[in-house]
C-alpha cells in the first residue's frame, strides 16, 4: 500500500474490504483482460483483478513471471543456452545415431560359407591322426593315405611330397617346424621322418617307436612324438643319437601335444582322457588332470596368456577345460554338445575356435574368458577332424571324411592391425643344423 495516501477517518461499509487500489503501470494489461475473459460477476472481476495486481506486483519484485511454472518437466532451456547446446554437441541425437552407425560398421561379420574346397580323397576316419598342418611360410601340408601333399597357399599349386614306402602302412601325423623349413612326418609303422619340402627331399628317418607315431610337436631343434602305446619321444634331430627323453605318463594312446610358445612346457592328452603337463627339466608330469571323460585330443596353448591351456574331450565328454598351469587349477569349463576334436586360439581377437564332431559336425567362435558363443559354422558332412590355422590368422583350414578342405574367413584382421608390410621368413636350416652325411 502506498504509505503517502492517508484515507479519510470515517465509517466503512458493511459489505466492503479495505481495497489495494494500484497504479497502472504495475498493472499486466496481458494479465488482467485474460482474467477479465475468465471471471463472471462485477464484484469476483474487482476482487480477482485486484488480487492479481498484487500478486504480479511482488513477482515483478522478485524478478518471475506469473505466466510460466518456477518448476516444470522437460523445460526447453532459454534460446541462447539452446543454441550453445548445438555449437557444443551439434543436432540433437545425430551424435548417438552416428554412434550407432559406427559400431554396426565395426561389428565383424563371420561368414558360413567357405571361401575354398579343395579336394581330399582317401582321408582316414581315425579320430586319433593328426593330418593337418599350415606352415608359417603359407604351405598346407595334408596326409591323405599313404601320401604327404602339399598345397600352396600363394599359388595354389599342389605338390606330393612323399609317400609311405611299406605296403598297408600309412600316414599318423604331420607338423612344420616354426621357420616352416621342414615337415615332420609320423607313420603308422612307428616312423619319425623329417622332409625339406623345398627339395622335396627327406632328410633323416629316426625309427624306434613300437607303433604308430599320431601326434608331433616341435620345439626348435627337439622334436617330440606321441606313440599308440602312450609313450612320447624327445628327440634331438641335431645329433645321429636322436632319442634324448621318453615320457611316461598316459597308459593309452597319446592323441594331443603341444609345447608352450617358450618352450619350457609340454602339453599332452591321451585315450586314457587324461591331460600331462610336462616341465622340461623332468622326465614325470608336473601334474596329471583327470576330469575329461573321454579322449583329449585337443591340446591348445593361448597365444596372448602364456601359462593358460584349453583341452577338449571326445564324444563322450564335450567339455572344453581351461587350465592355469602355473598353479594347476582348472580356470573355466564349457559343455560344448559335440565331440571336441581341435581347438584354435585367435591372434587378432580374445577368442578361440572349436572343432566337433557328432552330432553337430560344426565350428564354434566362442569369446574368452566370458565363453559366450560368438558364432557356430556349419561345416561338413562329417565330423571336422583336423583344422589348421594360416600364418595370418585369419583363416581356418578343416577337413573331413566327406573328402573336402575348406578354408573359413573366421578372424579376419581389423583394418587398424592389418600388415602393410609382410615378414620375412627366418633363414633355412639355421635351427636344426643338419648333418646329412652323419644322420642319415
Amino acid at each position: 500500500m502506498d504509505s503517502s495516501a492517508s484515507p479519510k477517518k470515517a465509517k466503512k461499509p458493511a459489505n466492503l474490504y479495505d481495497r489495494f487500489i494500484p497504479n497502472r503501470s504495475s498493472i499486466n494489461v496481458s494479465s488482467a483482460q485474460f482474467n477479465l475473459s475468465r471471471s463472471g460477476s462485477g464484484t469476483e472481476l474487482t476482487l480477482d483483478t485486484t488480487a492479481n495486481a498484487y500478486q504480479e506486483e511482488v513477482a515483478r519484485a522478485c524478478g518471475i513471471s506469473l505466466d510460466k511454472r518456477i518448476l516444470a518437466f522437460k523445460s526447453e532451456p532459454p534460446p541462447n543456452e539452446k543454441e550453445d547446446l548445438r555449437q557444443t554437441y551439434g543436432q540433437p541425437l545425430k551424435s548417438s545415431t552416428t554412434a550407432s552407425a559406427n559400431a554396426a560398421r565395426s561389428k565383424r561379420r563371420i561368414l558360413t560359407a567357405p571361401e575354398r574346397i579343395l579336394d581330399a580323397p582317401g582321408l582316414l576316419d581315425d579320430y586319433y591322426l593328426n593330418l593337418l598342418d599350415w606352415s608359417a611360410t603359407n604351405l598346407l601340408a595334408i596326409g591323405l593315405n599313404q601320401s604327404v601333399y602339399v598345397w600352396n597357399g600363394e599359388t595354389g599349386d599342389v605338390v606330393t611330397l612323399c609317400q609311405v614306402e611299406t605296403p598297408g602302412e600309412y600316414v599318423a601325423s604331420v607338423q612344420w617346424t616354426a621357420d616352416g623349413s621342414y615337415l615332420a612326418v609320423g607313420t603308422s609303422d612307428g616312423d619319425t621322418q623329417i622332409w625339406d619340402p623345398e627339395t622335396q627331399r627327406k632328410m633323416r628317418s629316426m625309427a624306434g617307436h613300437q607303433a604308430r607315431v599320431s601326434a608331433l610337436a616341435w620345439d626348435k631343434h627337439i622334436l617330440s612324438s606321441g606313440c599308440r602305446d602312450g609313450s612320447i619321444w624327445h628327440h634331438d634331430v641335431r645329433v645321429a643319437t636322436h632319442k634324448v627323453a621318453e615320457l611316461r605318463g598316459h597308459t593309452s594312446e597319446v592323441c594331443g601335444l603341444a609345447w608352450r610358445p617358450d618352450g619350457a612346457v609340454l602339453a599332452s592328452g591321451g585315450n586314457d582322457n587324461l591331460v600331462n603337463i610336462w616341465d622340461v627339466r623332468s622326465q614325470a608330469p608336473k601334474f596329471t588332470k583327470a576330469n575329461h571323460t573321454a579322449a583329449v585330443k585337443a591340446v591348445a596353448w593361448c597365444p596372448w596368456q602364456q601359462n593358460l591351456l584349453a583341452t577338449g574331450g571326445g564324444a563322450h565328454d564335450r567339455h572344453i577345460h581351461f587350465w592355469n598351469t602355473t598353479t594347476a587349477a582348472r580356470l573355466h569349463s564349457v559343455d560344448t554338445g559335440s565331440q571336441v576334436t581341435s581347438i584354435r586360439w585367435s591372434t587378432e581377437y580374445k577368442e578361440f575356435v572349436s572343432s566337433h564332431g557328432f552330432p553337430d559336425n560344426q565350428l564354434s567362435v566362442w569369446s574368452y574368458p566370458a565363453l559366450t558363443k560368438v558364432a557356430d559354422i556349419p561345416a561338413h558332412d562329417t565330423r571336422v577332424l583336423h583344422t589348421a590355422l594360416s600364418p595370418d590368422g585369419q583363416t581356418i583350414a578343416t577337413v573331413s571324411s566327406d573328402d573336402n578342405l575348406k578354408f573359413w574367413r573366421v578372424f579376419e584382421a581389423k583394418p587398424k592391425a592389418a600388415k602393410s608390410v609382410k615378414a620375412e621368413p627366418p633363414p633355412r636350416h639355421n635351427s636344426l643344423e643338419f648333418r646329412a652325411t652323419k644322420l642319415r
